[in-house]
């Protein structure tokens, strides 16, 4: 009998579920402070999950959820570059 291999899932810091981690982007805070989206999911740093969709960002933007889960302040220039990010992923 082979065991049924289970796939890492995360909570959204936006809409709260819990979902697999392949499907969500990350949003890394590096060791230097700077924040930006780990596409590949292995860089160093602090991550906080997000669905993909426009109403998460906003969510968690709206209840500061990666402010929350990355322990830092997130400035609204940030929260504009991580939308346009975010769509180009969406494309891809």
């Amino acid at each position: 009998m082979s065991a049924v291999k289970k796939k890492p899932a995360r909570r959204c810091v936006g809409c709260g579920e819990m979902i697999e981690k392949s499907q969500l982007i990350r949003v890394l805070k590096t060791p230097e402070g700077q924040i930006c989206l780990d596409r590949t999911g292995r860089k160093n740093g602090r991550g906080a999950y997000l669905c993909a969709r426009e109403q998460c960002l906003a969510l968690a933007r709206k209840n500061r959820g990666l402010e929350r889960s990355l322990k830092t302040p997130v400035a609204p220039e940030i929260y504009e570059q991580l939308q346009e990010e975010m769509k180009l992923v969406r494309e891809q």
